[in-house]
């Protein structure tokens, strides 16, 4: 079967298709238990699927006399919920109405009862949306250390150990505030889908220690005394035979796994060759398009798609003032300055939440749609694609080149998707 379609539109719709089948509505309600009508149902939750996922459960159980909860997710991804609370607050740094939420969450938590039933809702942005810094670190602080971390390049997994030891509520210690049987149900943002790693895991044992964390800041130079002393100073997460854990159990529902599986699928039936480069692909963004333009350029055989996905970071030098441009982004960018305009090669990157974190802003682009006259489009306007990536203002230079990827918030999360197409016309 040959491959016919405009790339152009082919790559968006494989996208779409991808976060297609990773939707609240889809994965969740084949794991949700059978309750009995006397037994109240508390949903918490945090994320920014978390309002699609309290929406998905509260279609599930319609009929359920005791529903109630709240779940926290981003600005611009609530739906209309009914029964389920969903507050709004700033992601990636934390805000004022996320520390409120937490309070809130966390006091339902403890209300709960052994006769009660707990479902907690995670997906990815649940560290910065569940926020309640421990006992010395000021919320200010807390601010300012995300925002030092998120500038620094440090890959998520070293944030997440910081974030989980300097909070009250991750780490485990969710799960220990709820006295009652819990099932946690998690659409999976993170390499390898590890429960500690998502939301920063409340609801299971800490796998970092203090010690841990602390080497994090320090290899970042965010290390000071009070932040350490404050560390030292508190109480250490529950670990894995904590009886907090007790009658709590955790399911993953959608991982990043599952979206490239269906885009292949996709991908396979439009008459495409597929490779699948990994799920969990991490590392400086520039770095890893640079290597996967390289393949691009050396494969000569039919049609193919070369799929991945993980998260790429950004490392912004410490007086850097950048222009607009998130991950994703900046991957194209750099992906596009690699391949030079080579004919035949089309590729599309973009978080499959909709949002690449870059502006801050509702309608931050997802990522970006590159094709061969991307780099000549946005030099037409007087911009320099070399210059706007070493100002990390990519996303600048593709909106003047009209490529970027505006989907709004899609109302799930499993990170980075990459499609590169490679045509046999070059």
């Amino acid at each position: 079967m040959a491959f016919l379609e405009d790339p152009a539109v082919f790559l968006p719709r494989l996208f779409a298709r991808a976060i297609a089948h990773v939707q609240p509505e889809t994965c969740l309600p084949p794991y949700l238990p059978a309750l009995p009508a006397n037994k109240k149902l508390i949903v918490l939750g945090a994320g920014k699927a978390a309002s699609a996922m309290a929406l998905a459960v509260e279609k599930a159980y319609a009929d359920h006399p005791s529903l109630s909860g709240l779940v926290i997710t981003r600005y611009g991804h609530a739906l209309p919920t009914a029964r389920i609370r969903t507050v709004e607050a700033a992601h990636p740094v934390p805000d004022a109405a996320g520390l409120a939420a937490t309070q809130e969450l966390l006091s339902l938590a403890r209300e709960a009862g052994p006769e009660d039933f707990v479902l907690v809702l995670l997906s990815g942005g649940g560290s910065a949306l569940m926020t309640a810094p421990i006992d010395g670190v000021s919320f200010e602080e807390k601010q300012a250390l995300t925002r030092a971390l998120l500038r620094s390049g440090a890959p998520i997994q070293d944030i997440n150990k910081v974030r989980a030891q300097f909070s009250k509520v991750k780490g485990g210690r969710l799960a220990a505030a709820i006295n009652a049987p819990a099932l946690t149900l998690a659409i999976s943002d993170v390499a390898g889908d590890d429960p500690a790693a998502i939301a920063s895991g409340p609801m299971v044992p800490a796998k970092g220690t203090r010690e841990e964390a602390l080497a994090v800041l320090k290899s970042r130079g965010l290390l000071t005394p009070a932040l350490q002393k404050a560390l030292e100073a508190a109480p250490e997460a529950p670990r894995a035979l904590n009886p907090a854990f007790k009658n709590k159990r955790y399911e993953i529902v959608a991982a990043p796994k599952d979206a490239l599986a269906a885009a292949a699928e996709e991908a396979r039936a439009a008459g495409l060759g597929v490779t699948l480069l990994g799920d969990a692909l991490e590392g400086e963004a520039r770095d890893l398009a640079r290597a996967h333009a390289k393949l691009a350029l050396a494969y000569k055989g039919p049609p193919q798609l070369f799929l991945s996905g993980g998260e790429v970071t950004v490392t912004m030098d410490k007086d850097a003032v950048p222009g607009n441009g998130g991950p994703n982004q900046e991957y194209a960018l750099a992906l596009a300055l690699a391949l030079e305009g080579a004919p035949g090669i089309f590729a599309l990157a973009g978080d499959t939440d909709g949002n690449d974190g870059g502006s801050g802003e509702k309608d931050d682009p997802a990522g970006a749609l590159i094709t061969p006259e991307t780099l000549a489009r946005g030099a037409a306007s007087g911009l320099s694609g070399e210059e706007a990536l070493s100002r990390h203002a990519s996303g600048d230079f593709l909106r003047a080149a009209e490529t970027l990827l505006t989907p709004g918030p899609t109302f799930t999360n499993v990170n980075d998707f990459r499609a590169i197409l490679v045509l046999p016309s070059r």
